[in-house]
């Protein structure tokens, strides 16, 4: 298991510099740059090319990008040019918000999907399975944004049960059970909008491991030997199951990316997802780059943990 978790890390290392690569060349292509937009249009043009020469804006691109990678292995991303901060600062703020919603819709996934996929599996071709089937193939139909959107409106305009925006209610103060409850209670809602989508793949995926599992000539001896059905679905069935779930823990980790990305900003939830969107269109590079850079080294760090999880559970697949 050590030697394929050192050669996903070993790999790893040029995945994420030609990451960078990329990243930074399609920052660079977008239309304007970092002073576009925040200036005076009156200004004189000679003053607005001497701004950028001393911000480096007019060198070659691998100068810039060299300049630019240095600092960032240092912690440095530079300057937010529309929040006047450290983008290290500014990231910082909003990943807190960012992480919590993020295990929230983890664990209410998990708590969703395996269940339903446990009843699905086990009583195939009933009307529970399904009804379960159903959810799932309208869950993957469903866009996560207009699902979200339903039930924004539902539970948070229309029912009024939910905050509509925001992280915590204003005027909390921080560090009290009243802060800890508000920030529960606005982060309930876009976890959950998340959770049940996010949650069809791994049901649909733990209902064909156990039907699969089912037919298995252990289950047949198992069953031969008198065992009960209790003890074939519990010791036998259920448990080989979950193991491909729990390698597939590390790409439901990146899934929620995307996700993440969406819900902030439908549900004006203060974290990085929304960060990045209203930094594209104010055209803030350094914060654009840096986040793109943070999303795809946390994809490359949950494939390799997904990977190691699997090398872990199943021998077969361990580099002697």
């Amino acid at each position: 298991m050590w030697k394929t978790t050192a050669r996903r890390m070993t790999i790893m290392v040029p995945q994420i510099v030609l990451l960078s690569i990329l990243v930074f060349l399609l920052a660079k292509a977008m239309p304007g740059d970092a002073l576009t937009g925040l200036l005076d249009p009156s200004i004189d043009p000679a003053a607005l090319d001497e701004q950028r020469e001393r911000l480096g804006l007019n060198n070659p691109w691998y100068v810039q990008y060299w300049d630019w990678a240095v600092k960032a292995l240092h912690g440095d991303f530079g300057q937010s040019f529309r929040f006047k901060m450290p983008v290290s600062d500014l990231i910082g703020q909003r990943m807190t918000n960012t992480v919590w919603l993020s295990l929230l819709t983890l664990a209410l996934t998990y708590l969703i999907a395996i269940p339903l996929g446990i009843i699905s599996g086990r009583y195939h071709d009933t009307w529970a399975d399904r009804a379960i089937t159903g959810y799932t193939y309208l869950g993957f139909a469903a866009p996560l944004f207009i699902f979200a959107l339903i039930l924004l409106w539902v539970f948070g305009f229309h029912l009024g049960w939910f905050p509509t925006e925001g992280s915590v209610a204003p005027g909390t103060a921080s560090g009290s059970l009243a802060y800890v409850m508000s920030k529960i209670y606005h982060i309930l809602l876009p976890a959950l909008s998340m959770a049940l989508i996010t949650t069809v793949t791994t049901v649909q995926y733990l209902r064909s491991e156990i039907i699969d599992t089912k037919q298995k000539d252990f289950i047949i001896t198992a069953r031969a030997k008198g065992a009960s059905e209790s003890r074939v679905y519990n010791r036998h069935i259920l448990r080989n199951s979950l193991l491909p779930i729990a390698a597939f823990f590390g790409y439901e980790i990146t899934g929620l990316i995307g996700g993440t990305v969406f819900i902030e900003s439908i549900f004006s939830y203060p974290g990085m997802g929304q960060l990045f969107l209203s930094s594209i269109s104010l055209r803030d590079f350094s914060v654009v780059t840096a986040l793109v850079l943070l999303y795809g080294a946390a994809s490359i760090l949950g494939a390799l943990l997904s990977d190691t999880i699997l090398s872990f559970v199943d021998p077969r697949i361990r580099i002697k």
